[in-house]
């Protein structure tokens, strides 16, 4: 596989800076360079310095690269990497440039620029340095002109998607001088090593993701002008409902800056001369002029949507195209919408959309059906096949189904019909499809994916994404081994077994815990160990609030705290196991989820994983061993008896749980003390999670794997801890920094970490300090104030601080 060992990047904007801090993120050293400044500014020169001095010749490069790792969400894993990345300016350190593997070029979208700038590269660079540009839409051909043949063959596009961190996609987009041998092995560093999923385009204007979703963007714009909808109702029907993010079209706009939107359609109605769909790529005349009153969105906090402070505190205006005024968001009221968000198979909901009789549905179809027609006809223009389209789509913006996996969701033949109906022309690609006798793009062959290829009309082999494992196909395959409502025990063969959650949210209640249990039953007879893990968007979010709500305002204490008991004792079978039990972890990994994943022997984490227990967060307490497992994490490099020695490590703990710290990446929540570094596999690449947690399996497995047992000699460091952290949270709250109700929570959780009111130091078991969690757990649970926080979590998603 290609190896890089050092990188630079040129041009230190927006998308560069944030590159080089991806780079940073997976381990390799960094050079970032941009221009030196032209002239002071009033304070460096009241200060007497020179546009010689050191300390000016970067600051246009400081500057931008200071702005990026501020960024929120983070560019960067943990906020210490940003010393990965060394800063210079192209004046006076282009020979920083001398021993990297790859220059990324990500400069102003300017050609003359470009090329002047990648003839100075390639005069610097090892002679088989990759030099690639992160151009979002110049021709790749023409940057490359006047380069010479060696090093054309060393060049081509890598265009990442913004935020690079966290966006899949990566477009590499060859020219016809790239050698194809460097393509290949490039698209595999950018999967193993980047995190990417790779996907190779042509070079024509917008590549693929942007080709297609500037047309889906600007369509819902023409289509809302045309019928009269407003843009609360576009996004609400483009949001979830189409199986599309919650920024839907216009919240998307003010994201990616309604002055971006306006260029990029500009050069793409000038670029696109011949596509049948020109007209719809024009800048309609409001965008421009949202423009020229610098109404560019979530940058200049007014475009779309305008955040605005009121008498009841912030609201959220939206922009009324009529008055060119910004006024009260009004909720759309389509009964398709309510209905559709009760479905959670994506086809079944934008098919039920769709159909829809009233004006959601109507939209739904007309602008569904012309993208899946553009798409369409794309073929082979931007891509050489359909599964480059639908990776595009869902990669790059997070679309839950590409076009073409849309319109088999739909069913092919309904939508050529529907179109005949309509008088508007089916697109060759579906025509073609139906006429060699296919039904669907997708198909099945012996548990083999195959798409409809149009040059050869027949169906070819998918190529197959990072991860051999399945869930889908296995359970497709008759490999269930035991199920109920909620979760699923599958064989992922060679011994290995995995318990799949399947409720929303993969939270967890009675069916999981269940599932957990009786699972470790059959893996005992059976298999050589068990893998815990799923292939929806997040591992757990935790605990099924809204059960335990129910329950609390029943006031049916002896549920809560009989499902306290069966998680604690649970998660204790699973750290007790005599096989090897590995969690595989992404996405939200919280409260019980967490806690579950923290008693596995071993735990595989997607390098974006969020995790943590923000349980306070909701005014309780970590109930399901989480803040036993904080207080043996945090001590248990500590000898000694003395009660002085443990309140540092314990401080730390209390802080992490009673302020319901999460990580924000899985480096992050390690070193948080949620997991053990020794017990804890990072994966940049997040889609191999459950083949790399199998084969850890199978690894302890061979070496013999011996579970820990529950352990008698917990430090409990009794009142003298306790009195110290009373004393804290008492200054706290004096401060106004807490309420009385997070005093409360506090006091509690306190008590938990020092064992309670003994009168001097001792060793304690984990089923003592499980019990004081339970114990806490329940109080909390009868407290008012309790209810409401939960009640707000589900109302908003958000904790509420009271």
């Amino acid at each position: 596989m290609l190896t890089v060992r050092k990188a630079a990047v040129v041009g230190a904007g927006v998308m560069g800076a944030q590159i080089a801090c991806h780079l940073a993120n997976v381990g390799i050293p960094v050079r970032l360079l941009d221009i030196a400044p032209q002239e002071l500014t009033p304070e460096e020169a009241k200060a007497g310095l020179s546009l010689a001095d050191p300390k000016v010749r970067n600051r246009i490069t400081n500057t931008l690269f200071n702005r990026a790792v501020k960024l929120k969400p983070s560019p960067l894993y943990a906020s210490d990497l940003a010393a990965g990345v060394r800063l210079g300016n192209l004046d006076d350190n282009l020979d920083l440039l001398a021993d990297v593997d790859w220059v990324i070029e990500a400069v102003v979208e300017r050609l003359e620029v470009k090329q002047k700038l990648h003839r100075r590269i390639e005069a610097v660079v090892p002679a088989e340095a990759i030099v690639t540009s992160n151009t979002s839409g110049i021709p790749l051909h023409l940057i490359g002109e006047g380069s010479r043949p060696s090093d054309r063959r060393r060049f081509f596009g890598t265009h990442f998607f913004n935020p690079p961190r966290y966006l899949r996609l990566l477009e590499l987009i060859p020219t016809a001088d790239s050698d194809p041998t460097l393509i290949e092995g490039f698209g595999r560093f950018a999967e193993s090593v980047l995190g990417k999923g790779a996907i190779r385009c042509k070079d024509t204007p917008g590549f693929v993701a942007n080709r297609i979703g500037c047309f889906a963007i600007q369509d819902a714009i023409w289509l809302m002008l045309e019928d009269g909808y407003t843009i609360d109702e576009v996004d609400a029907i483009t949001g979830p409902a189409m199986g599309r993010p919650r920024t839907a079209t216009f919240r998307l706009c003010d994201l990616v800056g309604v002055d971006l939107m306006v260029q990029m359609g500009a050069n793409m109605s000038a670029a696109l001369v011949h596509d049948p769909a020109r007209d719809r790529l024009k800048v309609p005349e409001f965008l421009q002029e949202m423009a020229r009153r610098g109404w560019h969105g979530k940058k200049s906090e007014r475009g779309f949507y305008a955040k605005v402070e009121g008498p009841q505190g912030s609201e959220v205006l939206t922009l009324d195209l009529k008055t060119m005024e910004h006024r009260p968001r009004q909720k759309a009221a389509f009964p398709s919408l309510d209905s559709a968000a009760a479905i959670a198979d994506p086809g079944q909901r934008i098919k039920a959309l769709v159909e829809a009789p009233d004006r959601a549905g109507q939209f739904a179809w007309k602008h569904v059906s012309a993208t899946i027609v553009y798409s369409a006809d794309r073929i082979p223009e931007i891509a050489d096949d359909i599964v480059t389209v639908d990776r595009g789509m869902r990669w790059g913006y997070n679309w839950e189904l590409g076009p073409f996996e849309i319109c088999d969701a739909l069913g092919p033949q309904y939508v050529a019909k529907r179109l005949e109906k309509e008088a508007r022309p089916v697109p060759k690609l579906l025509a073609e499809l139906l006429s060699a006798g296919k039904k669907l793009f997708y198909e099945m062959h012996d548990s083999q994916p195959l798409y409809f290829d149009l040059g050869k009309r027949a169906a070819l082999p998918v190529p197959p994404p990072p991860g051999k494992i399945n869930l889908k196909l296995l359970r497709r395959d008759g490999r269930v081994v035991h199920s109920n409502h909620g979760a699923s025990l599958i064989d992922l063969g060679d011994g290995v077994a995995c318990v799949e959650f399947h409720s929303k949210m993969n939270a967890i209640g009675g069916d999981q815990v269940n599932m957990i249990r009786e699972s470790l039953d059959i893996v005992r007879k059976r298999f050589e160990g068990l893998v815990i893990g799923n292939q929806a968007e997040h591992f757990s979010a935790g605990a099924n609030l809204m059960l335990m709500l129910t329950q609390i305002q029943n006031e049916e204490w002896d549920e809560v705290d009989l499902m306290i008991r069966e998680f604690q004792n649970v998660n204790m079978s699973l750290r007790a196991f005599e096989k090897p039990v590995v969690a595989a972890c992404h996405g939200y990994c919280l409260g019980g989820g967490c806690e579950m994943s923290m008693k596995a022997g071993h735990v595989v984490l997607a390098a974006e994983t969020y995790a943590g227990l923000p349980e306070v967060g909701v005014g309780l307490i970590p109930g399901g061993g989480g803040t036993k497992e904080m207080l043996i994490r945090s001590t248990e490099g500590i000898k000694s008896n003395d009660v002085s020695d443990y309140l540092p490590a314990l401080a730390r703990a209390f802080e992490t749980v009673g302020f319901a710290k999460v990580g924000t990446s899985a480096l992050e929540a390690v070193r948080y003390g949620y997991f053990r570094p020794s017990e804890t596999t990072i994966l940049v690449q997040g889609d191999r999670r459950l083949d790399a947690a199998k084969a850890k399996v199978l690894e302890l497995a061979a070496q013999g794997y011996v579970a820990p047992q529950p352990r008698s000699d917990l430090p409990a460091v009794g009142i003298a801890g306790l009195s110290a952290l009373r004393l804290q949270l008492h200054m706290m709250h004096k401060a106004g920094y807490i309420s009385e109700h997070d005093k409360l929570i506090g006091l509690k959780l306190g008590a938990i970490f020092t064992g309670g009111d003994l009168s001097g130091f001792q060793r304690v078991s984990e089923q003592y300090v499980l019990d004081l969690e339970r114990e806490a757990f329940l109080s909390l649970c009868g407290e008012p104030k309790t209810i409401a926080r939960i009640q707000h979590t589900l109302k908003t998603g958000k904790p509420l601080r009271n």
